[in-house]
């Protein structure tokens, strides 16, 4: 049955309503959807506005309705959407008194509510994911605090660093995650129930005992907001593609890293592929699948977006598609996570490779410079001066640890035998002490600190 059926002579035509009906997609939100109707059941009663029997019958009808659907004894079908399954399916199990449930309610406050406990419970669940993953990123960060690999930029050598220092870059990144997450729930957990379908109700309800019923920290301040705001879905979604965005780039590292090139990266097994006309392939199917869905999360925000952007107050059937976009973004990102969290668990770093690395491409070439520096040569001459004796490395098949201390005082009589340790990548590594810097201690701190942020 149609709730809204009362006004029309003609059943909605079979396109249209299959075109209507959101049933497919946003049956996933049952329970929030159960969990609200209970606490608006619960306030109507105690509010007198409904007999506190009947709002007690209508509680327990709808407990028994939940269970059901989550024991998989009760298939959800043949409805317009979530929300007229469930009220059709009360009405079945206890008649008229059912009906009462909708008092003092539209399905457009009822629908923002449930949506709202939704991403509550969906961002819960990620923050969880995103803690696992920086405590295993801290792990890993301090299991390789003193293996030298290259820093790279414009995807050239630039600079000795850490496996430890690389590790707590992306750690970072997941932590900023992880609070804008909380940013984003502390915004959301606002109750919107009781604003009707558009100018709130006139039965004496009681909002604020619905939210705390709920858990809410809060109701909306404006029935017209609180019916037609989405901007909790912009945000979360915003949060879910830079997640995405951020578990892109580290699989693309892992994917080249992997490759006999660079070799840094021992693929497991378990989450490799092979070819099917090549035999010696070990392919990175799963970070080029993680890298991948960055873009369809992506594409979720700007979808949303685009819905949003012309829409007058308050409510509009065009809200109806918010739903697929939040929970594609809500599942792809905790399956995203949960896969690359597992993976990283038993991916193998190859140190002897990475050290060699660490050592080519003039790394330590800024070292040479802050040398001479030192010593009280202006940096834009110090830098000029070991540009031309990279120059004459590259020119003479030499590297600048290959050097003799004779040849770098044909640069500058300032070079001394010292210049010899000084362009070492263990030298460099352990010279930068400075906050944020590579350097076993100060790594030790960031560590630390990453661990305290997500207790």
């Amino acid at each position: 049955m149609k709730l809204w059926s009362g006004r029309f002579q003609a059943d909605l035509d079979n396109l249209a309503e299959r075109f209507n009906d959101s049933l497919p997609f946003d049956a996933v939100m049952y329970a929030q959807d159960i969990r609200g109707s209970i606490a608006h059941a619960t306030m109507l009663g105690e509010c007198g506005v409904i007999a506190e029997r009947d709002a007690q019958t209508i509680t327990s009808a709808l407990e028994s309705v939940r269970s059901d659907i989550a024991d998989g004894k009760l298939a959800v079908a043949d409805a317009e959407d979530i929300h007229s399954f469930v009220e059709n399916e009360l009405v079945r199990r206890i008649g008229d008194v059912g009906k009462k449930l909708h008092t003092a309610r539209s399905r457009n406050d009822q629908v923002a509510t449930d949506l709202r406990l939704y991403l509550r419970d969906g961002i819960d669940k990620t923050t969880e994911l995103l803690s696992t993953l920086i405590t295993l990123l801290a792990a890993k960060a301090e299991q390789y605090i003193d293996a030298p690999m290259p820093a790279y930029t414009h995807m050239q050598k630039a600079q000795p660093t850490t496996l430890g220092h690389w590790f707590c870059a992306y750690a970072n990144m997941f932590l900023r995650d992880l609070r804008r997450l909380s940013d984003c729930r502390s915004r959301l957990n606002v109750l919107p129930l009781g604003s009707g379908a558009a100018v709130a109700t006139a039965f004496p309800i009681d909002r604020r005992r619905v939210a705390e019923l709920l858990g809410f920290d809060g109701i909306t301040e404006n029935s017209l907001d609180g019916v037609s705001d989405r901007d909790f879905c912009l945000e979360y979604l915003s949060c879910a593609a830079i997640i995405m965005t951020h578990l892109s780039r580290v699989n693309e590292e892992f994917v080249y890293y992997s490759g006999e090139e660079f070799g840094f990266i021992k693929l497991p097994d378990e989450f490799s592929t092979g070819s099917s006309i090549m035999p010696q392939k070990k392919n990175p199917d799963v970070n080029e699948l993680l890298r991948g869905k960055s873009g369809r999360v992506l594409g979720d925000l700007v979808g949303m977006f685009t819905v949003m952007k012309g829409l007058p107050l308050a409510y509009n059937k065009d809200m109806q598609e918010d739903k697929e976009r939040v929970f594609d973004a809500d599942e792809t990102v905790r399956i995203s996570l949960a896969v690359f969290t597992r993976m990283l668990a038993v991916t193998e770093f190859d140190r002897d490779r990475m050290n060699a690395a660490a050592a080519g491409g003039f790394s330590c070439a800024t070292e040479c410079a802050d040398y001479l520096a030192n010593k009280g040569v202006p940096f834009r001459t110090a830098h000029e001066i070991v540009g031309k004796i990279v120059l004459y490395c590259v020119n003479n098949n030499k590297t600048l640890q290959s050097l003799t201390v004779d040849e770098y005082k044909t640069f500058s009589p300032l070079f001394d035998a010292d210049i010899k340790i000084a362009v070492m990548p263990e030298t460099a590594i352990s010279r930068r002490t400075v906050i944020g810097g590579c350097e076993k201690t100060e790594l030790l701190r960031q560590i630390s600190v990453l661990r305290e942020a997500i207790k």
